[in-house]
């Protein structure tokens, strides 16, 4: 029994995907079983990296996924629509789904677990989360008799790239953008990578697999690089942390249970994740009683995201060939419970922050004072050098509640020998 592919999209991945299905070189027995039976595409005309029959081809999306003849549609087109209502539209008409679209499954994930739970079918999504690394599913079988406690990754490969580059030249964050965008590794909108946001979507997918429950994407805090500057970088750099966009989903033991944030962190040197540099992505997971596991890999790319879309390919043809019920990451997933999350201001951690302030006699001890009164325990507060006529002074603390630190710089805005606070960020 042969197992037809009806793919939606022929961009990076797909191409990707279809180079790696047509490889005479990758000898896995059941590619003999998969046909590329449908590829559908926005142009017939443009060039492509692959041959394929013009039979193939087709512009009419909507065609396959509803074609009875195909028995698995793979979504690697990204994007919101038509990608949710295409998978939606394949899972009515009974079709298993591999997708590497996390925008679409971190939003409508609820819908399409439904769905997919009501039709009896499968969705496979090991591509939308680190590239070619594989997380997804040893989550949910691997480490599945493993209380997770903590994930934390580094899951946007644009952004590590950044962040890496500004460390070793010392240079600007727009300077570095520009660049990137220039070399193909940020897009010419990076509002998605610089701000977080994919990084958002990846962590919320982790999060409802590693705590059994759903994610709301809203509820996800989310801070992006835009403001970390080489001033940071440089005092980070002596203080011995290295600083990174990381994605921490953790569960806490009082109630509300769970804490889920993306945010530029300031991350020890001996720390597993500090040396993850350029497009690279890791992700560590800690729980009992495994301890601590990390995936690292590339994290983006046609080559490393088709590997992960046709290994999931390859599980479903196993399954039908077989017969029998393969580990579905989302259909366990379903009739859940929303995972609480605790409010930003519940947050125990450490901060670094910069303060610019007038050259004054007696400013580090009223700073001092101010983070006492409000409960917030200082490792080390020291005047740096100048910036202009201001001084500057950074601060590191000892864990604290994010609410009372908060309190603490809302008064110390106040003062009049404050001039501003340039630079606000978490310590691992």
């Amino acid at each position: 029994m042969g197992v037809k592919l009806g793919i939606l999209g022929l961009g990076t991945v797909g191409t990707g995907t279809v180079q790696l299905l047509q490889n005479s070189g990758f000898r896995h027995p059941l590619l003999q079983e998969v046909e590329i039976y449908r590829v559908g595409v926005r142009s017939l005309d443009k060039p492509r990296a692959v041959t394929l029959p013009q039979t193939v081809l087709t512009t009419d999306l909507e065609a396959i996924v509803i074609d009875p003849e195909v028995d698995i549609v793979v979504e690697v087109m990204g994007g919101l629509e038509p990608a949710r209502s295409l998978i939606l539209k394949a899972i009515q008409n009974g079709k298993h789904v591999v997708t590497a679209n996390k925008a679409a499954i971190s939003r409508f994930g609820d819908e399409i677990f439904s769905a997919a739970n009501q039709a009896g079918v499968y969705v496979m999504l090991e591509a939308a989360v680190g590239g070619g690394i594989p997380v997804i599913q040893p989550l949910k079988q691997s480490l599945s008799v493993n209380r997770i406690h903590t994930i934390t990754g580094i899951i946007n490969g644009t952004t590590n790239y950044i962040l890496s580059r500004m460390q070793t030249e010392g240079s600007n964050f727009s300077d570095v953008l520009a660049d990137a965008q220039q070399l193909g590794y940020a897009e010419a909108d990076p509002t998605a990578d610089v701000d977080g946001l994919d990084a958002a979507d990846k962590i919320a997918i982790l999060a409802s697999l590693a705590f059994g429950g759903r994610i709301k994407l809203e509820d996800v805090y989310c801070e992006g690089i835009r403001q970390v500057s080489k001033t940071d970088i440089a005092y980070a750099e002596k203080l011995g942390f290295v600083i990174k966009l990381l994605a921490i989903a953790k569960r806490i033991t009082s109630s509300p249970p769970i804490s889920i944030r993306v945010h530029p962190t300031l991350v020890p040197k001996a720390h597993p994740l500090a040396s993850i540099n350029g497009v690279n992505n890791a992700i560590l997971v800690e729980g009992e009683p495994i301890g601590q596991v990390m995936f690292f890999g590339p994290g983006a790319g046609a080559g490393p995201t088709a590997s992960a879309v046709t290994s999931d390919i390859l599980n479903l043809v196993a399954a039908l060939q077989t017969s029998t019920a393969v580990p579905n990451p989302l259909l366990t997933c379903a009739h859940q419970d929303y995972c609480q999350i605790v409010p930003m201001a519940e947050l125990i951690t450490r901060f670094y922050t910069r303060f610019l302030t007038k050259d004054q006699p007696g400013v580090i001890g009223k700073l001092g004072t101010c983070f006492g009164n409000h409960g917030v325990s200082l490792e080390s507060i020291v005047q740096t050098g100048f910036q202009g006529e201001l001084a500057e002074i950074v601060v590191v603390t000892h864990d604290v509640r994010e609410g009372d630190f908060r309190q603490a710089l809302a008064e110390i805005r106040t003062f009049a020998g404050v001039d501003s606070i340039p630079s606000l960020l978490r310590v691992l």
